[in-house]
């Protein structure tokens, strides 16, 4: 058996917890829609780089708390594209679709960036309404 193998195991493990704890920042926020500030409740936000994503679902309040490699374990600093995923409802037909806006779905399409610094808490992300879906939602109040 290798004698090095049980330092490199060792030595592995702790480079993995000194970067998963080294520079993250706790992060934190609340999503409302743009038209009447009302909470978004339920989905998940995601901060993505081209090479990294953290996410944090949506409370019942639209309240959220980012995490990394865990649930609320913050992120670390830097500049992030911002989507807000799995805001969807289901039709009495049996479809689903999306309440958001569809340039908030994604990395690729959202204009919204964070840039992540010492303390990067209660963030207000205001998301617009799909405008498809607008009218239905006026229909049910």
């Amino acid at each position: 058996m290798n004698n090095k193998a049980p330092f490199l195991v060792t030595l592995f493990f702790a480079a993995a917890c000194l970067g998963c704890s080294s520079g993250h920042v706790g992060s934190s926020g609340k999503v409302v829609f743009s038209d009447d500030g009302s909470p978004v409740t339920f989905g998940t936000v995601m901060f993505a780089t081209p090479t990294f994503q953290a996410k944090g679902d949506i409370n019942k309040d639209g309240t959220f708390k980012m995490g990394s490699y865990g649930a609320a374990d913050g992120l670390p600093t830097g500049s992030y594209k911002v989507a807000i995923i799995g805001v969807i409802e289901e039709t009495d037909d049996g479809r689903f679709y999306s309440l958001l806006d569809p340039k908030w779905t994604g990395p690729a399409t959202t204009e919204f960036t964070v840039d992540v610094e010492k303390t990067t808490k209660n963030l207000v992300i205001k998301v617009d309404r799909n405008p498809e879906t607008l009218e239905q939602f006026k229909s049910k109040k």
